[in-house]
Parts: structure tokens; C-alpha cells; sequence
């Protein structure tokens, strides 16, 4: 297969100009995608983007990653029913060092390779160019009536909180980013999510205007769960690549707890496994759905590029301590170390032991209790237990006799635990 027909089998193309898949058959191609600096960090809703650009130089093309320090000053109206707030300068370059130091994670850019992978900042280009010369050498070339025949351009006018000239104007930057590259890098390529669409062939046809010249481009579609809820969502929020916003086994459990459905088409998208692997992976899951044979891979895989193959080992070594044995062994006969980088959510409790359960729950900085009222409720309906043991009464007294040691409590709601560490001097 080329590397179109691969990306179609994986299920990674939605929309596909003319002309495409002969030029990357004919010669090595300079292809790129925009990440948009919003954070600090890219989250799973950006690797997508990221394996497009993985599988790009894997077929022997060029890829090049564009992290917005220009568009993010002006925000993307794409898929949004209102305007987002505008980022400062500060934060902006924050982000966009975060989100540079992720993307070198993923791509070569070894020198020595004729299709060295590469990074710009939209900023360069833009910081020294005036908005007279903006309206005249680019604005010129696209009509206000194909700028706002665009789907993500017509929603807003149409909506009753319309558009304001900076977001209107989004496409026209965007469409210059492919513009400068083309001239500048020799891209003839721009992929991105299928919300991106309109931008990107207001970019082609910049080229075509502007500077006579050819540019392809195809979209990916957007990933959803069959369920219906948000990709990319847990009760805490986005799904972060970076591990101090979510940890390694938070990352890895997200992946695991995915439905039959999700996983089957799933590990197509986000792993390099072959055809012929997939599909035997697939058959013996279908047989033997309880094994969750796909989950367990499509973790597996997903985590170790995120994240290493050694982080990947911790992660399951963890999980058979804290699900496949005696928890609270595993405590005991671990380091701190293993412990502290496990990833099973932790937390200081800073007051001073005994106090009663209820309130240890609701001050321990567990995510699972808001208050001491849910606390209270789900230690009623025999929800929780406290080092492996089911907390019955709320007026049970955690005191020193529950250190394990002689620091940590284990909590347990339902499947999930958390690592309290018990930090003040006892009373």
C-alpha cells in the first residue's frame, strides 16, 4: 500500500484534493500541520495530527510542524460557537515551548535525513509584516464571498452571536502559512483535522492565485467515541500527552477502559501495527471479548509512543500490585520511588491524625470526594474502603494505626484508587 491507501485503511482521511496521491507517489513531498498553542501542552486530541506527520516521514516525505505563535494571538473559529479569549504574550511563548518540546518527541530531525523533519513559528513571518501590507499582498487575492461561503465562517454569521473581524480574518492568516511555506519551504502538502478543511483551501488557493502554483491537501476525520461522549474526556478533563497533567497510568487506563467498539477502530488510528496483525488482534477479540485482547494492546502501544516502553513496564507492574494482588503487599515491599511514579493518583493529607473518615475523605485532596456530604453518602452505600478495608461507619477515626510505612492510606472508590500521603506530625 502508499501511504494513501494506508491512511484510508486506518481510517485517518475524510477529504482529499485532486491530485494528492500522485503527488506524494511522484516525489519526496514537504507536508505540514499547524498545532495551535492554546496550552502548554498537546493533548490526545492532537495525536492524530501528530501520527499523520509520523506516517508522512515514515513513507520517506518531509514533515514539517507549524506551532501557531501568530494564529494563536487571533483564534481559530473553526468548529467554535463563540470567541475564545484571547492568550498574553507570556503565555503564548510558555505554550509554544511546551508544545515544541512535545513534538520533537514524535518526529526525526536528525540533519543527516534528506526528509529531516522541521519546525516553524508562524510568528516568524508575521511579526515584521504591517497590516497594510497584510490587506494588500494577501487580502487582495481572496473574495469577502468565498471567505464567507465557508462552513465554520457561515455557522458563526448565522449564529446569533456572530463574528468578530479578527476571527474572520483567520483563514486568510492560515492561508498565508501555506502560502510562505510553499515559497519558502517547497510544501505542497497541508493535512489537518477535518474541521481545518476551509482554512487549508483557502491556502490552495492562495497558491494558485497568488503564486501560480499547485498545493494538495487531505483531513483526517475527527475522532468520536460511540457512545457519544467527547474523545479525550475523563471526569478530570482533557487527556494530557505531558505527565505532570496526566499521569502515565491515567493515560494508560483511559486507552484500557475504551468499549469493544472504540478499540476496533481505535487501534488502527493510533498504533503502527500492521494489517494482517490488526485484523488476527480483532478476530481473537471477537472471540474472546472478555480477554479485552484490543484494550490491552491498543494501551499498550499508544502509551509506550507517548510515553516509553519503560514508563509502559512501570505502568503494568503497577497494575498487577494494585489489581492483580495484595495492594496493600505492594505498598509495603515497594520503594517510594515505584510508589510516587506509579501514577496512581496521590495526594498530602496535612492535618493532624485521628480525625474521623468523613472528614479525611473530603480534605484529603482526592479527587473522588467534593464534599464531605458525598463522603458521608457513599460511605453509606459501602462504596469506599480505606486500605483495603470497607468503611461502614462515618465516625470511623483514621489515626496512626492505618499508616502503611508509616505514611501512606490507601482509598478505594469502586475500581479507582488514590495514595494519601499522611504528611503532618500525628496528635
Amino acid at each position: 500500500m502508499n501511504l494513501i491507501e494506508e491512511l484510508q485503511w486506518r481510517g485517518m482521511i475524510q477529504d482529499i484534493m485532486p491530485g494528492t496521491e500522485e503527488q506524494l507517489s511522484k516525489e519526496m513531498t514537504a507536508g505540514y500541520i499547524g498545532f495551535d498553542p492554546t496550552a502548554d501542552s498537546l493533548h490526545i486530541g492532537s495525536l492524530v495530527p501528530i501520527l499523520l506527520l509520523v506516517h508522512l516521514q515514515k513513507a520517506g516525505h518531509k514533515p514539517i510542524a507549524l506551532v501557531g505563535g501568530a494564529t494563536g494571538m487571533v483564534g481559530d473559529p473553526s468548529g467554535k460557537s463563540e470567541e475564545r479569549n484571547l492568550l498574553d504574550e507570556a503565555t503564548l511563548n510558555h505554550n509554544l515551548e511546551g508544545v515544541k518540546g512535545q513534538l520533537k518527541k514524535f518526529l526525526d530531525f536528525s540533519p543527516s535525513l534528506p526528509n529531516a523533519a522541521e519546525m516553524v513559528n508562524n510568528y516568524d513571518w508575521f511579526k515584521n509584516m504591517t497590516f497594510l501590507q497584510f490587506i494588500r499582498d494577501v487580502g487582495k487575492h481572496i473574495t469577502v464571498n468565498y471567505m464567507s461561503a465557508k462552513d465554520s465562517v457561515r455557522k458563526r454569521l448565522e449564529g446569533e452571536n456572530g463574528m468578530s473581524f479578527t476571527e474572520f480574518t483567520y483563514q486568510l492568516v492560515q492561508g498565508y502559512d501555506f502560502y510562505w511555506l510553499y515559497e519558502n519551504k517547497n510544501a505542497k502538502l497541508q493535512m489537518g483535522g477535518s474541521d481545518q478543511w476551509g482554512n487549508i483551501t483557502t491556502g490552495t488557493e492562495l497558491i494558485r492565485r497568488k503564486a501560480g502554483g499547485e498545493a494538495f491537501a487531505f483531513t483526517c476525520p475527527l475522532v468520536t467515541k460511540t457512545d457519544g461522549t467527547k474523545f479525550g474526556k475523563t471526569e478530570k478533563g482533557n487527556v494530557w500527552l505531558d505527565p505532570a497533567r496526566t499521569t502515565p497510568y491515567e493515560f494508560y487506563q483511559f486507552w484500557l477502559k475504551s468499549s469493544d467498539a472504540d478499540a476496533e477502530k481505535w487501534i488502527k488510528t493510533f498504533t503502527f501495527l500492521g494489517q494482517e496483525e490488526i485484523g488476527s488482534l480483532i478476530d481473537q477479540h471477537r472471540h474472546q471479548p472478555e480477554q479485552r485482547l484490543l484494550q490491552k494492546t491498543l494501551a499498550k502501544e499508544i502509551t509506550t509512543f507517548v510515553h516509553g516502553a519503560e514508563q509502559y513496564d512501570q505502568i503494568i507492574n503497577t497494575s498487577k500490585g494494585f489489581y492483580g494482588g495484595d495492594p496493600i503487599e505492594f505498598i509495603n515491599t515497594s520503594s517510594d520511588s515505584i510508589l510516587l511514579g506509579s501514577g496512581v493518583p496521590t495526594s498530602a493529607f496535612s492535618s493532624a491524625l485521628p480525625v474521623d473518615a468523613v472528614t479525611f475523605l473530603a480534605e484529603s485532596g482526592s479527587s473522588f470526594f467534593s464534599s464531605k456530604g458525598e463522603a458521608r453518602k457513599m460511605i453509606q452505600q459501602g462504596g469506599v474502603s480505606i486500605n483495603e478495608t470497607k468503611v461502614t461507619d462515618p465516625k470511623t477515626m483514621i489515626d496512626d494505626s492505618y499508616l502503611l510505612k508509616g505514611k501512606y492510606i490507601l482509598i478505594r472508590k469502586g475500581k479507582n484508587f488514590h495514595l494519601v500521603i499522611a504528611t503532618s506530625p500525628l496528635s
